[in-house]
């Protein structure tokens, strides 16, 4: 049986550690990472979902990439499912990150159309068919904003026909497309995407949430997930109210900085980032311990 793709799925952040050795100076650290996914799992949440962006799985090399991917499968294992990111610029590439995710155990992959080029939409089918080959269930991941790539409603009712395509990760922002997709497309499980509209997408029929504040809140986050799914709406939006000034850091340029900065102020250790990405300006820091004071007290 195909294991569906939904539930509170945590797109992990990615702890280092400081080593002269290592690019940049910092090697992923595995065993606060798997203590990390231990965590989230037990909190509530359903997964993991390692070496997407804010994993920063392009700024890994392909050893790394892979030792990530496997901590993750192995720290869940029997306790949650693990979705591994295999985001590549073109098809062999996806599939071959696929591949490596099949042989070492995961539940399933996360998948953007191909990248740094802008694709057409044979392509874009070309590239998912490529990646379906690994046989594991496959989430589509629609991030136009970023790929340039719109896979829209009628899109994905064509990808959808491909095997393996199970769900799609929706990241446009625009919490219409949700019903537009369940009523394109009503075999594919239609995936919050953003923490700053995943109430309005819940309500509007997704069955999944996969985005990064659960790093910060797993057990709030599969309270508000629960509550949405069972129209306990009073309470959900007294929750979300508290928690959505931090979350729009999930949409903003600076979100793998801003929820490592979460992370820490709750106590669980984020630290730093590789490059590209920078240091948060101090208006930045303060406007996230801001928003994360609010979401906490």
């Amino acid at each position: 049986m195909t294991e569906r793709l939904d539930g509170v799925i945590v797109a992990t952040a990615l702890p280092y550690a400081e080593d002269p050795s290592a690019p940049a100076g910092l090697r992923p650290d595995l065993d606060r990472f798997a203590e990390h996914c231990r965590w989230v799992v037990d909190s509530g949440c359903r997964g993991v979902g390692p070496n997407g962006s804010l994993g920063e799985y392009s700024s890994l090399t392909d050893a790394e990439r892979r030792e990530v991917a496997r901590t993750a499968i192995a720290a869940v294992k029997g306790r949650g499912i693990a979705v591994i990111g295999v985001h590549g610029v073109g098809a062999h590439q996806a599939r071959h990150w696929a591949e490596l995710a099949a042989e070492d155990g995961a539940d399933g992959v996360l998948c953007l159309p191909p990248t740094m080029y802008r694709a057409n939409r044979g392509e874009v089918v070309h590239h998912f068919r490529e990646v379906a080959k690994a046989g594991l269930p496959i989430m589509v991941y629609n991030n136009p904003i970023d790929t340039k790539v719109d896979l829209t409603p009628d899109l994905l009712a064509e990808l959808g026909q491909i095997e393996n395509v199970v769900a799609v990760k929706e990241f446009s922002g625009d919490v219409r497309r949700v019903l537009e997709i369940r009523a394109a497309a009503p075999h594919l499980t239609v995936v919050a995407g953003a923490d700053d509209v995943v109430l309005e997408s819940l309500l509007m029929g997704a069955t999944g949430w996969f985005a990064g504040y659960p790093n910060v809140f797993p057990a709030e986050s599969k309270q508000l997930f629960d509550l949405a799914l069972e129209g306990r709406l009073d309470e959900a939006r007294a929750l979300y109210e508290k928690l959505v000034p931090a979350f729009r850091w999930d949409s903003r340029i600076e979100f793998v900085q801003a929820i490592k900065r979460s992370m820490d102020y709750v106590g669980r250790y984020g630290g730093p980032c590789r490059p590209p990405r920078g240091p948060l300006s101090p208006e930045q820091l303060a406007q996230v311990d801001a928003d994360m004071k609010l979401a906490t007290s």
